[in-house]
């Protein structure tokens, strides 16, 4: 059987994004990497380097992932409510940018540059849907986060809206709470 490399390359990068979802980067072992892909180790560091650079090309993929699925809107609402619907079904992408900001800090991370072209690219669409300039920002934020702290955080959900939280009715809370935003209602 002959070897396929790009198959090997993507068996490790799912591997790896199951592995740093889990563990972090400090927490995330190559060796189970290695194991869980049916890989060596040594395969990993020739495609990737480090563990670092690993991180950042799954974190990097997962981002391009998300940004493909849940493209900017000017309907900042239903994205919110897309974007809250996309972490449900994946929660690895959500859980590895918070392994992010756990271990860089408010330090500049992989891809910095074009991560924020991409919000940019958010802001630009709120604003294109009525949202004038520094408040587009702020409502692009404020919807991220609301949709993101809504999936990232379950603990805190059950501790504050109940262990029987009917996740289709959050989701469309959370839409009618980044309508009230976008209005000036407040939420």
């Amino acid at each position: 059987m002959a070897y396929d490399s790009a198959a090997t390359r993507e068996r490790i990068l799912a591997a790896a994004t199951e592995e740093f979802a889990a563990h972090g980067v400090s927490g995330a072992r190559v060796d189970r990497i290695a194991a869980s892909a049916s890989a060596n180790k040594r395969a990993i560091y020739d495609y990737f380097g480090d563990k670092n650079k690993l991180f950042a090309v799954v974190l990097e993929q997962a981002m391009a992932d998300l940004a493909q699925a849940v493209p900017p809107s000017e309907d900042l609402p239903d994205y919110a409510e897309r974007l809250f619907d996309y972490h449900r079904e994946h929660p690895e992408a959500l859980r590895l940018v918070m392994w992010e900001a756990l271990e860089v800090g408010d330090g500049p991370v992989p891809g910095e540059v074009e991560r924020t072209r991409h919000y940019g690219d958010k802001v630009l669409a709120a604003q294109a849907g009525g949202a004038p300039g520094d408040s587009a920002r702020t409502q692009v934020f404020f919807t991220l986060a609301l949709a993101g702290w809504s999936a990232g955080m379950p603990q805190l959900r059950r501790m504050v809206l109940g262990e029987d939280c009917d996740l289709d009715r959050l989701r469309d809370d959370i839409g009618r709470t980044v309508r009230a935003i976008q209005s000036g209602d407040g939420g």
